[in-house]
């Protein structure tokens, strides 16, 4: 059976700053996401023996983490490739750029750039909590929507495709904006990689035209 591996960074640990120090990406892939790719692994073998032997009385909690490690895991790999320098980075997503389908898609569903901005700013900065703010691509509608996720796990609407997620747990910013989150979510605009984005957008949208009937 396959297992779940830490991807490495598309970029070295100075890369996102002075948005994100090199401290932080260190701690944050190398010990963070290791430890969900290291917890989603370990799960699933303790439900491989929990089938073997037939005992299922910690199947609930089995589950629980599973869904735990494995979406940090997922949201993670996302939030890596969702970033590039600040050079690079940022701004508004343009049809100049390349990415004009993408920037159609957030006007349409939000009213404007500024409007989805602010809205994913409140979501990632207000979560209880742990968690993220998360653009998400909604195949029934078609359009795009921002979920709060709390931990790894709630708070989603099934079957949605997560395409820009904003890590608002404290090991993501703490040790840079001690308590700011809202401060760190602002600057997180400025290294976001909306290629990456727009990819992610296309990719979700052609799985979920094969996959979904029509709403």
């Amino acid at each position: 059976m396959p297992v779940y591996t830490l991807p490495e960074l598309p970029y070295d640990y100075s890369a996102l700053a002075p948005v994100i120090s090199p401290e932080i990406i260190e701690l944050h892939h190398d010990k963070h996401h290791a430890a969900y790719v290291k917890g989603a692994n370990d799960t699933l073998e303790q439900l491989a023996e929990a089938r073997d032997k037939g005992t299922w009385g910690t199947v609930n909690g089995l589950e629980k983490n599973l869904a735990f490690h494995l979406s940090g895991h997922i949201l993670h790999s996302i939030y890596w490739q969702n970033m590039t320098g600040p050079k690079d980075g940022g701004g508004e997503p343009l049809a100049a750029d390349g990415v004009g389908e993408l920037a159609d898609a957030i006007t349409e569903s939000f009213g404007s750039f500024a409007g989805f901005k602010a809205q994913l700013s409140k979501a990632a900065a207000t979560t209880q909590g742990s968690g993220w703010g998360v653009l998400a691509y909604e195949p029934l509608s078609g359009r795009l929507i921002v979920e709060q996720v709390y931990d790894h796990q709630g708070n989603v609407g099934q079957g949605s495709t997560p395409i820009l997620v904003f890590d608002a747990w404290e090991h993501a910013f703490y040790l840079q904006y001690r308590n700011q989150k809202v401060d760190f979510v602002e600057a997180m605009w400025a290294v976001v990689n909306w290629q990456d984005v727009a990819r992610r957008y296309e990719a979700a949208r052609s799985r979920a035209n094969t996959l979904l009937p029509a709403p």
